[in-house]
């Protein structure tokens, strides 16, 4: 963790750029953003609580990669993240969810991280626990007796096992352990217990603003019921992986997990907000906009700093970073409360993607799509091949459809390729040929007749 920690904002910009092209001053402030983090947790104690984040909200369309550049930053600083909708959130009295659910949903996140990185780090001594518990079922030890133990030896006569001594049921044993270490026991049966979750489904509604209330009444609920198991016969293959799992959960410290959690959520948590610009308010109407400005009113407590409730306890969002984004194309940012905006005082705009743009997104990133299609393709045995001018004819039409109707920025780029290679994904299983090259006359054969046709264009693409 702490290599990552410690990348400079440079080094912060040269990782984001494996994944989103262009878009160069966003990833500056957030790169800043990220080392600013850094810097504070090295700061004396009494000054490191008056530091407080560098909000953002990034300005831009849909698809220029917002939400991207956050996910992948949160990746980058392994720190817990949620991505949540404004327009999903409403003034208490409407309906909607909580403003406070978006912290409550982070510590969730926070929560299976640490249980996951703890989870990982107990699999050798899980590991060996199981086994044990395997050898139990394979040679089930019987129960001690207080008399002695007696058993014909190599000579003939009855001897008598001292304690201390090896019995022949221990070298027994020590056989299998080497047996199944060596995995020549996988195909044999075990009987083993295992959770039965086939019980009657329990699910509390609960009013708005009420949600913590009842997750902490059904976790109450479900702790008092017993928990029902049943007895299922299964391969020791497989009966090993859910005993290590088993193992692992009962080596595993929630208390810990959760006061680490909490820490996490509270230093590096990292919130996005998207279609921040649905709930700003223009001057120039009123009624129902009257909502919008109470989600505001409800957000800004959050942003600036306040105490929620949780399951796991009471977290600050003091230090939480958020990130907030929106195309406003009808409002602006200065349509936000002053509050609000005050809470938010980096402010990034993205530009519109080009067709050169496209050109580098279909090939540079190292999740791009046709890398991801060749990839696909050859678990059919196929070698998919794309000529330069046809990438280029692809990134031309994806831009020319996005000029000619909605832009939907790089996300066009999936509904043309998924056109293009729609027969070819369909025919390659049965004809299993060994290599399918895409020039730019089959991308113009295959989406001419779409492109001449607005309407058939506006369905399609």
């Amino acid at each position: 963790m702490a290599e990552r920690e410690e990348l400079t904002p440079s080094q912060i910009v040269e990782e984001l750029n494996k994944f989103v092209i262009g878009q160069d001053g966003a990833k500056k402030s957030v790169a800043i953003a990220l080392r600013n983090r850094w810097r504070r947790l090295r700061v004396q104690d009494e000054l490191r609580d008056e530091i407080m984040p560098n909000n953002i909200i990034m300005i831009g369309p849909t698809g220029v990669g917002k939400t991207e550049i956050a996910r992948r930053l949160a990746r980058l600083a392994r720190a817990p993240f949620v991505k949540v909708e404004a327009t999903k959130f409403t003034e208490v009295g409407y309906v909607g969810r909580d403003v406070e659910s978006m912290i409550r949903d982070l510590v969730e996140i926070s929560v299976n991280m640490v249980q996951f990185e703890q989870f990982e780090a107990m699999q050798e001594p899980a590991r060996k626990n199981a086994e044990e518990r395997l050898l139990d079922l394979l040679f089930p030890e019987e129960p001690k007796r207080e008399e002695p133990t007696f058993y014909v030896g190599e000579e003939g006569v009855s001897q008598f096992t001292e304690e201390g001594e090896t019995s022949p049921k221990k070298g027994t044993r020590d056989k299998l352990r080497e047996k199944l270490a060596a995995g020549k026991l996988e195909d044999r049966e075990v009987e083993i217990d295992v959770a039965d979750d086939s019980g009657p489904m329990m699910q509390i509604f609960s009013p708005m603003g009420m949600d913590e209330m009842g997750a902490n009444l059904q976790d109450m609920l479900g702790n008092m019921l017993p928990k029902k198991t049943k007895k299922r016969k299964m391969k020791v293959a497989e009966a090993r992986e859910i005993l290590v799992q088993e193992e692992a959960s009962k080596l595993i410290d929630s208390e810990s997990v959760h006061r680490e959690a909490i820490q996490r959520v509270e230093n590096t948590g990292i919130v996005f907000i998207d279609e921040i610009d649905k709930v700003a308010v223009r001057s120039a109407h009123s009624g129902p906009d009257v909502s919008r400005e109470g989600v505001q009113r409800d957000l800004l407590p959050v942003v600036e700093g306040t105490n929620v409730a949780t399951k796991y306890g009471t977290i600050k969002t003091d230090h939480v970073l958020f990130i907030a984004s929106g195309a406003f194309h009808v409002s602006k940012p200065s349509d936000l409360i002053p509050e609000l905006q005050g809470r938010f005082p980096i402010r990034v705009e993205l530009v519109a993607l080009t067709a050169d743009d496209f050109v580098r997104i279909l090939q540079e990133p190292e999740n791009a799509l046709l890398k991801q299609y060749t990839a696909m393709l050859k678990s059919d045995g196929v070698d998919l091949k794309f000529d330069d001018d046809a990438i280029k004819e692809i990134a031309e039409i994806a831009w020319r459809v996005n000029e000619s109707m909605e832009n939907i920025g790089a996300r066009r780029l999936h509904t043309v390729l998924s056109t293009l290679l729609e027969d070819i994904l369909f025919e390659i299983p049965d004809k299993r040929s060994g290599k399918v090259r895409i020039t730019k006359e089959l991308v113009k054969t295959t989406l001419e007749e779409i492109l001449k046709d607005d309407d058939l264009g506006r369905y399609v693409l």
